[in-house]
This record gives C-alpha cells, sequence and structure tokens, in this order.
C-alpha cells in the first residue's frame, strides 16, 4: 500500500508512481464493460493534473499537448470527470473541442463550478462580466455565492449550463456533478435548494454528492433519495477516508436508473479535513487489490439494477488513478 507523505513536486521520480506503473498493464477500459444489462464506464477525475501530465508517469513523452492528452487518455478510458469546471466556468468554444478529440461514446461528467456548490472560488477565475459587477465593496480575493448579487449567482449558473449543452446535445454528457461543501447540511430548506438546482440546469442530467455524514443519518437517508428521485438527480455514492468528521457512510442507493454513480477518493484519513493539505497530498493514495475488491461486489449489484454506472477514481495523484482504474476494469472482466 502507498498513503504515506512523499514530495509532490516531481511525481515522475515518486517510488509510488514507479509501483503504480508496474501494476498498470496496457489493458484499456475504452470501450464500457457489460455487465447484466447495463454498461460499466471506468475513469478519472481529470487528465491534466500536473502530477498526471509529468514525464513518464503515464503520457508516452511525445503525447504533449492540450489535444493529444485528451486523445490518448481517450483511447484507455470510456468517460472522464471535467473537474476543472470547479475552478473556472468553462465556454462552449471548450467543451466543443473536447467532443471533437473524443470518440463518439466517450462521455464527461462537468463537475460544477465552487459557486454552484457553497465553495469559494478566486475572483480572477470568474468570467470578465463576472468580475467587473462584482461590487467595489468586496477586497478579498476569494467570493463566496452568497456574497454575489442574485443576478451573478444567476448568471453563473446559465455560464455554466451553456458549457455543458453541446456535450448534452452530442450524447456525450454523463451528468453536471454537484459536490457539495462539507458545511452544506440538511434543514427545511433542502427541498428548495434541490428544487433551484434542477430549475436552474433544465432537463441537464444533474449528479450529487454530499460531504457531510448528516445527510445519510438513517432517519434522513431515505427523504433525500425521494426527494432527488423526484428531481431526477443521481445520488453519488462515495469512498472517503474513515474516521473523520466528513466521513461519509456507505449506503449504496440508486436514485435515477439510467445512471449511478461511485466516485473513490482514497483514504488518507489524517489529511483529509486538514486545511493545510494540499490537494495532491490529499489524494495521494493506491487503492491495494483487495480494497479494490471491497468495491466491486457493490459495484456489480449496482449494474444489476441500473442501465449505466459510472466508477470514478478521485485518488488523481500522479498515476494512481488511472493504475486503480484499469485495475477495477480488470476485475470487473474477470468477473462479468
Amino acid at each position: 500500500m502507498v498513503a504515506g507523505r512523499a514530495p509532490a513536486q516531481d511525481s515522475s521520480h515518486d517510488p509510488g508512481a514507479a509501483i503504480a506503473a508496474a501494476r498498470a498493464d496496457s489493458r484499456s477500459v475504452a470501450i464500457p464493460l457489460r455487465v447484466a444489462d447495463a454498461n460499466i464506464r471506468i475513469g478519472t477525475a481529470g487528465w491534466t493534473d500536473r502530477t498526471l501530465t509529468a514525464g513518464g508517469v503515464f503520457y508516452p513523452k511525445e503525447v504533449k499537448t492540450p489535444e493529444d492528452r485528451l486523445r490518448y487518455y481517450a483511447s484507455r478510458f470510456s468517460m472522464v470527470e471535467a473537474d476543472m469546471g470547479f475552478y473556472a466556468i468553462p465556454d462552449r468554444a471548450l467543451t466543443e473541442r473536447w467532443i471533437e478529440r473524443t470518440p463518439r461514446d466517450f462521455v464527461f461528467d462537468m463537475k460544477a463550478n465552487a459557486l454552484m456548490t457553497g465553495h469559494a472560488t478566486e475572483i480572477a477565475r470568474l468570467p470578465k462580466s463576472i468580475r467587473d459587477a462584482i461590487p467595489s465593496t468586496h477586497i478579498e480575493p476569494r467570493i463566496y455565492a452568497k456574497d454575489l448579487p442574485i443576478e451573478l449567482r444567476d448568471e453563473v449558473w446559465r455560464l455554466f449550463a451553456d458549457a455543458a449543452q453541446p456535450l448534452h446535445d452530442a450524447g456525450k454528457l454523463g451528468a453536471i456533478l454537484l459536490q457539495f461543501a462539507p458545511w452544506i447540511r440538511p434543514t427545511k430548506q433542502t427541498p428548495a435548494m434541490l428544487t433551484r438546482v434542477r430549475e436552474r440546469l433544465g432537463d441537464l442530467p444533474v449528479a450529487v454528492e454530499f460531504r457531510h455524514p448528516s445527510w445519510l443519518a438513517p432517519k434522513l437517508r431515505g427523504r433525500l433519495w425521494d426527494q432527488l428521485r423526484d428531481h431526477g438527480m443521481t445520488y453519488v455514492v462515495a469512498d472517503t477516508p474513515p474516521g473523520t468528521p466528513t466521513s461519509l457512510p456507505i449506503v449504496p442507493a440508486i436514485t435515477t436508473p439510467e445512471l449511478t454513480i461511485v466516485r473513490l477518493h482514497g483514504r488518507r484519513s489524517e489529511l483529509w479535513g486538514a486545511r493545510e493539505a494540499t490537494v495532491a497530498e490529499k489524494y495521494r493514495y493506491l487503492y491495494d487489490r483487495a480494497e479494490l475488491k471491497e468495491w466491486l461486489t457493490l459495484i456489480l449489484e449496482l449494474a444489476e439494477e441500473a442501465e449505466n454506472v459510472q466508477v470514478v477514481f478521485n485518488n488523481c495523484y500522479a498515476n494512481y488513478g488511472t493504475t486503480n482504474a484499469l485495475e477495477m476494469g480488470g476485475l470487473i472482466e474477470s468477473r462479468a
């Protein structure tokens, strides 16, 4: 198991990356795996992380441009979660290029922008039209949606939905993933919150991941799942590091029969809630075979009831996620 600290500056010389590379092989899961009557797609949360694009980690040395990286990634996997949307709202021109650079059956999930899920975002990364309209009284470099006028909040959602539309029209949008901040808890306003999400995103497919265990308390989870079903939203089953205040219990449910999503975040409990920890440190975790097998049974059970199952590895340090994704594909193929 590789789960300890190590320098993140040069992942190409990281011993863990070398172990992952030795475990990976030439297997591809670029075609959805067929189990029962379901398609299972496997991928990672992003394809451009600097620890992944470092020389000798995942991409061949001749694969250097954004276009070539996406084309290469899509030759190995059948889906990807575009996490860049969390940091900066994409535009149509970008998503249209994604369509051109991937096979017809390739699928993107788009991670919703931070302002859509209760997180703060860097003002410098917002579109100019929004930056210019932010009240001059706000002097901090980061901002929350609650600090924006309502018309600017609506504009964030409009722009994001507009960027997702070409993917949806091309049949390449799996879902818009809303990963709500840990401080968002269930309240009497939850139904209204979900209603606003659906109204703002129209008929675009939506998936929801909560980051506080109160959402999945035994007395509340059934009501939550019913609310998601009412709004046609996919509940995300998550593997989070255990033993922390924001660790989630593993309680599977299918709220949209056309799609269910499993996201695996690694198990670095000591860093999961640490404010000083970098993203690379939090997700630097390589699942071993026994841990992957723990999830195999659940994934196969979900495939018995859902039309499409996505398995997304968010342990996106170097080649950890890509290796585990390929390994999971091999396990599923051996049991299918």
